[in-house]
């Protein structure tokens, strides 16, 4: 029989999930939480797939800013599209992380979502990651697969709760993480019920809706799930109020933190990263009742074997 959690190292983190999973599905434990309630929520960027040197979708919309410059070049000479461009690092995180995003979605309006979510798909297919030189649906962290189809098959419900675009995350969620769209919940803009050619069809506007970090998790987590997690797995000061909300609730609670540590086998960073840094949560991560995940300590393997 194969190890639960193999790529995880034995250690505090590892005995924790295992623990906490034993404990809320034994019906003679005090602990145990009916199925309907087993509710695990996951960041996406940093936590269950590589966001260095920037987060997957802004990578994506480089090169749809690209495709847009082509058609129209007068574009090259405004901001922020000029910044996106010419890769100017500095000018983009001046954007702020909101900012950035904003972008990344307005490049995208007058599409409909299916028609959004196809090219998605085919950009995933083809693109690589600039350092790790493999296509982006094998830059997820093999122990968050693990630990996803785990829980899963304890009966837990597993959602991705991010400040990602939700139709970027749709595209990709279900074949990548074996979680389903209706399961995820991101970042929006507004859409449009459109009829074109007598079907109708929703169409991406240049309007922010919800842009999903910090306290909006918790809100979009009420909204959209409507029972608060027992588990939440995060990685940066974005996703502080998601873990201590779901700490906050009565009955066993876990909260989880992956801390970038490990320079060789992906990317070190915390407080230095601009654009979601991870400070304060981390400080004070004892202090909250949330178990630090080290890649360098906790994670045997980090990535799935090379296709």
């Amino acid at each position: 029989m194969t190890q639960a959690l193999s790529s995880w190292t034995d250690g505090p983190a590892r005995r924790a999930i295992l623990d906490f999973v034993a404990a809320t599905t034994d019906k003679n434990s005090s602990d145990f939480v009916p199925a309907p309630e087993r509710i695990a929520v996951f960041d996406n960027d940093g936590t269950l797939w590589c966001e260095q040197p920037l987060q997957v979708q802004v990578l994506f919309a480089f090169d749809r800013a690209a495709a847009m410059a082509a058609a129209d070049p007068s574009l090259a000479q405004r901001q922020p599209f000029k910044a996106f461009l010419d890769h100017d690092r500095a000018a983009i995180h001046a954007l702020g992380k909101q900012g950035i995003f904003e972008f990344a979605f307005a490049v995208h309006a007058g599409m409909s979502i299916e028609a959004f979510q196809d090219e998605v798909r085919q950009w995933l297919v083809t693109a690589r990651h600039p350092k790790l030189d493999r296509p982006y649906p094998q830059v997820v962290y093999q122990p968050q697969l693990e630990l996803l189809a785990y829980l899963r098959a304890h009966d837990f419900k597993t959602f991705i709760v991010s400040g990602g675009g939700i139709d970027f995350m749709r595209a990709f969620a279900e074949p990548v993480y074996g979680v389903p769209p209706e399961q995820v919940i991101g970042s929006s803009v507004k859409t449009e019920l459109q009829e074109t050619g007598g079907r109708l069809a929703l169409m991406k506007l240049a309007q922010l809706d919800t842009f999903d970090d910090r306290a909006v998790k918790p809100a979009n987590i009420g909204l959209h799930i409507g029972r608060r997690p027992i588990l939440a797995f995060g990685n940066s000061d974005g996703d502080q109020a998601m873990l201590r909300y779901t700490l906050d609730g009565p009955g066993p609670r876990l909260a989880l933190l992956v801390h970038h540590d490990d320079n060789e086998r992906e990317t070190a960073y915390d407080r230095d990263f601009k654009l979601s840094p991870l400070i304060e949560t981390l400080d004070r991560a004892a202090e909250f009742g949330i178990q630090v995940v080290s890649v360098k300590r906790d994670w045997a393997q980090v990535f799935p074997p090379p296709r």
